[in-house]
């Protein structure tokens, strides 16, 4: 019974979780290139240096995001309130699950998979420390 319970309990809250739209790489690649997305790294600063980015991506941490939007996270959604956020990570959980809140805020968001998505994809990145591009 107590299984039951937790099935019922799962498939309950995810049918009310927002769903989050998903983008292939280029799909993401070409939206940003338009200016109607901005793409954000929601990986950590570690992963940014050891992997790289893809190059026009913004590098927000999720623990910033989850600790009430502290460092660049606020300043970053006010500046663009009005585009589409597109978001990544490196397998896509993290990437969706900050989705799915900024769309619980009224945000326009999407999900463009991984890192290795976009590599796979052929797209361009770049070290962490250099700038976007």
């Amino acid at each position: 019974m107590k299984r039951l319970l937790v099935l019922f309990v799962a498939l309950t809250a995810s049918m009310f979780a927002a769903d989050v739209p998903k983008v292939t790489p280029a799909e993401a690649a070409k939206l940003v290139a338009e200016g109607k997305a901005v793409i954000v790294d929601v990986r950590e600063s570690d992963e940014w240096a050891e992997s790289g980015v893809a190059a026009p991506a913004v590098l927000l941490a999720k623990s910033e995001f989850d600790e009430g939007l502290i460092g660049e996270w606020k300043p970053f959604l006010e500046k663009n309130k009005d585009k589409q956020i597109i978001t990544y990570c490196r397998r896509g959980g993290r990437a969706t699950a900050v989705a799915t809140e900024l769309e619980k805020k009224g945000y326009k968001t999407a999900v463009a998979g991984s890192l290795k998505d976009w590599q796979d994809a052929g797209l361009p990145t770049r070290k962490a420390a250099e700038p976007a591009k």
